[in-house]
């Protein structure tokens, strides 16, 4: 029976007067993907703001591979193995590729030689190489995603969240944005990610939860979702 990593459990959020997350409750396996989707504004970025410890929760306990993430700040759960790239990517503009990338390698435990992991990128993102002396903020919306994407290869995490992978891409970028995602799955990544494109989401994750004003309203296996996609749409939106 495979490994819980993270267990989510009643966890609310608010911004003031607004209930963006309301008594959610999910659960990640070792080695699995899981998807959460839903309209603009149901709380899917809010929730995963809230299990790396950027918003601060009302109520609820948060544990990854049982012990609880108490109000630990992002770096130190960073250093512990979760990595979060958020919508927009989380590059640092102003920095140069290189720069991000040894930024990324010094904010974990990881005890390979940063030129080691460096090659690894440069061997999966040739462009990253070329660009390595240009600020992050230069680089194309294309080259910013592989730039975000690196950071999983300059030290793979224990779970990895990922918020709207597939946000400003081209087709093209964005089939590729998700054949590197399934090649950290299939490597043994945990991961759970946020996403727009409900039928991108569906395709790619063993099991999906669907959030409608922060709340979870529907959960099952993606393949079984999928088929049933039409019927979704009164939670999805625009999705």
């Amino acid at each position: 029976m495979s490994k819980q990593v993270l267990n989510v459990d009643d966890v609310y959020v608010s911004y003031g007067p607004i209930k963006a997350v309301r008594g959610c409750s999910l659960s990640i396996n070792e080695g699995e993907a899981v998807a959460v989707i839903g309209a603009n504004g149901a709380g899917k970025s809010t929730l995963l703001r809230a299990i790396s410890n950027l918003v601060r929760r009302q109520s609820g306990e948060i544990t990854i591979e049982g012990k609880s993430i108490g109000r630990r700040p992002p770096h130190v759960l960073a250093k512990e193995g979760m990595l979060h790239v958020p919508e927009g990517r989380g590059t640092i503009g102003g920095l140069t590729v290189w720069e991000n990338l040894r930024l990324s390698h010094e904010g974990t435990n990881n005890s390979e030689p940063f030129e080691r992991a460096l090659e690894r990128v440069y061997s999966q993102f040739a462009q990253l190489r070329e660009r390595r002396d240009q600020k992050a903020g230069n680089l194309s919306g294309g080259e910013q995603q592989m730039l975000a994407l690196s950071r999983v290869l300059i030290s793979p995490p224990q779970l990895l969240l990922i918020d709207e992978p597939s946000l400003g891409l081209a087709p093209a970028l964005v089939d590729e944005a998700f054949r590197l995602l399934r090649t950290f799955q299939l490597q043994g990544t945990t991961m759970l990610l946020v996403e727009q494109n409900a039928r991108r989401a569906l395709e790619f994750a063993h099991r999906v939860y669907i959030l409608q004003q922060g709340e979870i309203v529907v959960e099952g296996r993606g393949a079984d979702l999928l088929k049933n996609l039409d019927s979704l749409q009164k939670w999805l939106g625009a999705a």
